[in-house]
């Protein structure tokens, strides 16, 4: 996109002129070990992604803010099998990646304590950079302590380009960034949009969800020049994906700069794992990609793939990453560990999208992902089915205002490559009192969380 290149490269420019442009130093540490040993299929170690086990004082607890007794409390064991992680490739209890982590603790404990720019950033961060980057066919990448800080940080260095290239002391509306947001985005995604609010740097248009038509009057309603659309790639709440090929067409239209937070899609979603943009087959179209490293990483962590430049104006004014500490090396160890588990690795890939083809046939729900939403509506509806699934050995927590709207209370279940098929079909006659003819076609009102 040559206007937005432009409009960094003389926000960068502006920067230099006030020795305001940063850089990280990596802290040399020994090579990686070798290739870690991968499997061609599931083994022990993958029960313990999807077994837990909560305490007496839990389950009472639980239970409590349902309303039950306690000797129907006293009938639980507390073994469940969690259906409400996001660890879809099942990754965090994989050998290699634990083996990792201890590895690079034993060697360095947790590493350089300090902020990316000042110490705590290593020759192991950087490896895993350049392996995100790949992954996500773009230029460079910046690792980030959380998805949640690394969209704070696109955001706030986004802010930055009105900032430096407006005239006055403050951007005047023309100078703004027009950002259009779609209405069901992350929470990450609303409070940075709302600093930039606050701050005069943009101009806030948020469109019905998935709403193309809508987007679309908004765009071309807009004289605005400087123009942004922000979506979740595959919503957390919804399990929908963001239709990609609509906004592709949208953006050669209007030439916006196009950013995702693919934080459920990465690893999950495409034939290597590069995430809802590779499934859609769209990746050179998508400007800023962000993502996770907590949910099918199986790890701890954010990053930001974009190019070079967007890494400079990122790393220089993205307040979010400039004053937190980085990730510890055991962690970007495991990272790294599971990045390399999930190109090797592929029938996980495959198992996560057998499971949701699996969960469709037994209960006739239409989903495309394996986050699954089952809207019961008010929220003792909701509590009273998380209480019946908790009794029947199953982890899935009720989603309650204000992370849904008023009566569209839900249990939102997601499905892993480390669960067994037994595990699904146990979980589905367990769900039976809330399943199609019920509620398929229940309705909710759709609310802006902005």
């Amino acid at each position: 996109m040559a206007q937005w290149d432009a409009l960094v490269d003389a926000a960068l420019a502006r920067l230099e002129a006030r020795s305001l442009l940063r850089a990280t130093r990596p802290i040399a540490l020994a090579p990686l070990p070798a290739a870690p040993e991968t499997f061609a299929g599931p083994g022990p170690w993958d029960r313990a992604a999807v077994e837990i086990r909560l305490d007496r004082d839990t389950l009472r607890q639980w239970l409590a803010e349902g309303g039950e007794t306690a000797d129907q409390e006293e009938k639980l064991d507390g073994n469940l099998i969690l259906f409400s992680g996001n660890d879809y490739m099942g990754l965090s209890s994989h050998p290699a990646v634990r083996e990792a982590a201890v590895k690079a603790a034993q060697e360095y404990g947790m590493g350089p304590r300090g902020s990316a720019l000042i110490c705590g950033y290593t020759t192991y961060h950087k490896l895993v950079e350049e392996s995100l980057a790949e992954l996500k066919k773009k230029e460079d990448c910046l690792l980030c302590p959380t998805g949640f800080s690394a969209n704070m940080a696109v955001m706030t260095a986004l802010g930055s380009i009105s900032s430096l290239l407006a005239v006055g002391r403050k951007p005047a509306e023309h100078e703004r960034i027009a950002i259009f947001s779609d209405a069901l985005n992350h929470a990450s995604i609303i409070d940075g949009i709302r600093l930039l609010e606050r701050q005069q740097e943009a101009l806030v248009f948020v469109y019905k969800h998935c709403d193309m038509f809508h987007l679309d009057f908004l765009l071309s309603s807009c004289s605005m020049e400087k123009k942004v659309v922000v979506t979740d790639s595959l919503f957390s709440m919804d399990g929908d994906f963001a239709p990609f090929p609509e906004l592709v067409k949208l953006r050669r239209k209007y030439g916006f700069l196009l950013i995702i937070d693919d934080a459920h899609g990465t690893l999950v979603c495409g034939e290597n794992g590069g995430g809802a943009a590779e499934l859609f087959e769209c990746e050179n179209d998508i400007d800023i990609s962000v993502g996770t490293l907590s949910k099918a990483a199986g790890c701890q962590g954010g990053f930001i793939a974009c190019s070079t430049r967007w890494k400079s104006l990122i790393q220089s004014r993205g307040r979010s990453f400039i004053f937190s500490t980085a990730l510890p090396v055991p962690v970007v160890a495991s990272v790294h560990a599971a990045l390399y588990v999930s190109r090797k690795e592929t029938w996980r890939r495959s198992a996560v999208w057998r499971h949701v083809q699996y969960f469709a046939s037994l209960t006739k729900v239409d989903i495309t992902s394996p986050i699954i939403s089952i809207v019961v509506g008010t929220e003792e509806a909701a509590l009273r089915a998380g209480r019946h699934l908790l009794r029947s050995g199953f982890h899935v927590t009720p989603i309650r205002p204000p992370t849904v709207p008023p009566n569209s209370c839900r249990l939102r279940i997601t499905l892993s490559a480390s669960h067994s098929l037994d595990d699904i079909k146990r979980l589905v006659d367990a769900l039976t009192p809330w399943l199609p003819d019920k509620y398929a076609e229940q309705n909710y009102t759709m609310v802006s969380k902005l």
